[in-house]
């Protein structure tokens, strides 16, 4: 009987757990979906002076309709914040350093990085610059963000996960999401300026010429066909720390979280070899990847200042002000990459003990401005940073020396609302206009008309340098002496370097250096990319002919022929000769695979592919770990990398010249390097117990697409990442892809004929988990497969009124 009991009480606690497990699961569920995005019915607020629809179609891309655009500004605010406010917040935060208010300690480091710059008391500035108008503008964006927010049954779910309340938000905040891309884009700078300022001073001026090249046979500038890559010779000895063999640091700089790639293509086609007529534009912008995606996708329409209808469409960057970033305003296209024109200067300032609290700058000596920044912190007491501020910006340590950081972003004209008159640009020449007054970070634009034209130039605030401090050659550290003079102003808009409607009938940017002749010096070098990219990418454009379409226009960007590292397999193979494989079977395999395994792209099927890519890396690690190992003693991002991205050039001219001074120590001959980098790259992709045959570039080239929280909360990944599809492409090829980088979208449209307009993106419109559209278009982006860029017919519908 008692037994009987037991049983019958533990099958009602079972039941009992049970139900109660339910009953949390479905009050989870009902949370969640009390956040989702209002689609259909009503919005009545006292911000608008009229009406505005918003009509969604099946992927959730909304046109925004209405007769006043500030009207719109508000409702995009309000679909902005009801899809991705998290994403928003993450953004401002991340400018302003206030993550650690969200994540705790762990992101102090980033906050006290960021707050160097008050990049959010600069903010409230450039608000109050604004022009009324402007300003309305961007402060109607904010009022529809927060309705947006409030009127959600609930919270966005990643608040509840962190224990945190949304803050409201305002219009000092758009702003700084605009310096959230100045750091996501220019950031990398300070590294290079310390990695190559300890490059200048451990190397003689012939070597520092060889190891740091300002071109290679690479370049594809767009004013000449090419760069004179003759001049640095090999020097006759190489630099002491040359010989220095270190340990190899834990993290191998060629594990999967490492990737060479920078971001962006962009290229317009002239009417003169489009079927059309018309020109056409396409743009790629490579971003680190994660859920929900940077951009948001939409479609505006309203009426312009000559009464007709203007209908815009492309991306939008949610929390920036509400500016169509990149797209089509039915007369003209226009598209970005990254520029890596050297916007920032680091300047050593000197000291004194006789003058305490005081530092030297090259107009003399000052006392810079104190102002305390609190970091809040959960959990945690808040944080108090001292900031130091000199006339040229804010000071920071690195390797026992004071620099001040001075910065393009820095300028009152950083940051402006001027992108909103390429909405109502009709011609190429009113698009080139508003690009040298935009207020964002310098970007090359391309620009295509419905005429046909077509044009670069540089988007965003540059620096005037003086004639003494211009050049490739000066992003090095400069000196307190001010003998080479930092930059003194903002560059005026008609001296902005341009290219128009050149003979060849196309233009092609990616991140590469631009320019070869005097403009060069206007732009200097902030990073460029080696340059292999553009080259492929531009001859691919070349091979479209003379009548290309859209369609085939688009494809370019999907173009993984490994033509770069097509040339480090054939050394990997004349390394591997018979007498290299003779009793070494790995080598053996690694040789068959090299040749057989290897279908000319950088596929997801191939081994020979990886084993190319990864023993150029090893042979990278091999050389420069010394080096590397001192400059990141100055900054994390500092290496020899940071400081050339045409170290890949230095290299392979070493390999192919094997000059025996320069043969590091410890190897018997150029052929001994190259076999260990070999035996270095058996070892790194069979570490795991995954058998030589079987390491595909696929299984390294794994997407690791998720949302930030998952970082956080890794069990939750299932739910808020995307499939571990195996990505095709690479670096230093047109389809860009690594696992948490690559192609945030890719467009292709001929400006008055969007409808013919092409469009994929690898996550959806929504940030929600429960929304059709969170992982909305992703399989389409892996496999390449284009959607119209226009949104289809209306599915829900949206009204607001006053």
């Amino acid at each position: 009987m008692a037994r009987r009991a037991w049983l019958i009480w533990g099958r009602r606690t079972l039941l009992l757990i049970l139900a109660l497990v339910l009953l949390a699961m479905l009050g989870v569920w009902l949370f969640l979906r009390a956040s989702l995005a209002q689609l259909d019915g009503k919005v009545v607020s006292p911000q608008l002076s009229g009406s505005v629809t918003v009509t969604r179609d099946a992927n959730g891309v909304p046109t925004i309709s209405g007769a006043d655009r500030i009207d719109l500004a508000y409702a995009t605010g309000y679909v902005h914040a009801q899809e991705r406010f998290f994403q928003m917040d993450l953004l401002r935060r991340s400018a302003a350093g206030e993550l650690a208010e969200l994540f705790g300690p762990k992101a102090l480091p980033l906050d006290r990085a960021h707050r160097l710059h008050r990049f959010r008391a600069r903010a409230l500035e450039a608000l109050a610059r604004l022009s009324p108008e402007q300003r309305r503008f961007v402060e109607r964006y904010a009022a529809g963000v927060n309705d947006g927010l409030n009127a959600l049954g609930a919270r966005p779910f990643e608040y509840a996960l962190t224990g945190a309340r949304p803050r409201p938000w305002t219009a000092a905040d758009s702003l700084l999401t605009v310096w959230a891309m100045y750091i996501d884009l220019q950031g990398n700078q300070e590294a290079r300026d310390l990695a190559r300022g300890w490059l200048a001073s451990h190397t003689t001026p012939e070597q520092r010429a060889f190891l740091m090249p300002e071109a290679s046979r690479w370049d594809a500038p767009l004013d000449a066909p090419g760069v004179d890559v003759a001049a640095a010779a090999v020097p006759a000895a190489p630099p002491a720390w040359w010989h220095r063999k270190d340990a190899l640091p834990a993290r191998q700089v060629a594990g999967i979280d490492f990737t060479d790639a920078v971001g962006s293509n962009n290229y317009a086609v002239a009417g003169t070899r489009t079927a059309s007529g018309v020109a056409i534009v396409s743009d790629d912008m490579h971003l680190g990847l994660q859920l929900p995606n940077t951009w948001y996708r939409l479609a505006l329409r309203f009426p312009d200042a000559q009464g007709g209808q203007r209908r815009v469409v492309g991306v939008s960057l949610p929390g920036a002000p509400p500016l169509v970033i990149v797209g089509s305003n039915g007369h003209v296209a226009w598209a970005f990459t990254n520029s890596y024109a050297d916007t920032l200067d680091l300047v050593r300032l000197g000291t004194d003990r006789a003058r305490a609290g005081q530092v030297r700058t090259p107009a003399g000596w000052e006392t810079p401005l104190e102002k305390v920044e609190t970091i809040l912190v959960k959990g945690q007491p808040a944080e108090r940073v001292l900031v130091r501020e000199t006339s040229l910006g804010p000071i920071r340590e690195a390797g026992g020396e004071l620099y001040a950081i001075h910065w393009i972003a820095h300028a009152p004209q950083a940051v402006n609302l001027e992108h909103l008159r390429m909405e109502t640009a009709t011609t190429l020449d009113d698009a080139m206009a508003v690009a040298a007054v935009d207020g964002i970070p310098a970007q090359n634009i391309l620009i295509g008309d419905e005429r046909g034209n077509i044009g670069w130039t540089v988007a965003g605030i540059l620096p005037h340098r003086p004639a003494a401090g211009r050049g490739l050659a000066v992003s090095f550290p400069l000196d307190a002496s001010g003998t080479v003079p930092a930059w003194d102003g903002v560059l005026a808009p008609a001296d902005y370097p341009h290219v128009v409607n050149p003979p060849g009938g196309q233009l092609v940017t990616a991140n590469n250096r631009q320019l070869a002749g005097p403009n060069a010096q206007v732009l200097g070098d902030g990073g460029f990319d080696l340059g292999a990219r553009a080259r492929q990418l531009g001859e691919g454009v070349r091979s479209l002919g003379d009548k290309t379409d859209v369609p085939a226009t688009f494809r370019a960007a999907l173009d993984d022929r490994a033509l770069f590292v097509q040339e480090w397999r054939e050394r990997a193979l004349a390394a591997l000769d018979d007498a290299a494989v003779a009793g070494h079977p790995e080598r053996a395999e690694f040789r068959r695979l090299l040749k057989e395994s290897w279908d000319g792209h950088a596929s997801t099927g191939s081994v020979g592919y990886r084993l190319a890519q990864q023993f150029r890396w090893s042979l990278y690690e091999l050389v420069f770990a010394g080096a590397n190992a001192e400059m990141a003693r100055l900054d994390p991002k500092a290496s020899m990398q940071s400081a050339s991205s045409r170290w890949s050039a230095v290299l392979a001219r070493l390999l192919d010249e094997r000059p025996a001074a320069w043969l590091p120590s410890g190897y018997a001959s150029w052929q001994d390097l190259q076999l260990a980098a070999v035996d270095r790259t058996i070892r790194d992709v069979t570490k795991d117990g995954t058998p030589l045959a079987r390491a595909t570039w696929g299984a390294r080239n794994t997407a690791a697409i998720a949302h930030p929280i998952s970082m956080a909360l890794p069990f939750l990944k299932r739910w808020l990442g995307a499939p571990p599809d195996q990505l095709p492409g690479d670096a230093n090829m047109p389809r860009v892809a690594g696992p948490k980088f690559g192609q945030s979208e890719r467009l292709t449209v001929s400006p008055g004929r969007e409808e013919e307009g092409l469009f994929d993106m690898p996550g959806g419109q929504s940030g929600h988990p429960l929304s059709p559209w969170f992982l909305g278009g992703h399989a389409d982006w892996v496999r390449g497969k284009p959607t119209p860029l226009l949104p289809g017919p209306a599915q829900h519908t949206l009204l607001f009124s006053r």
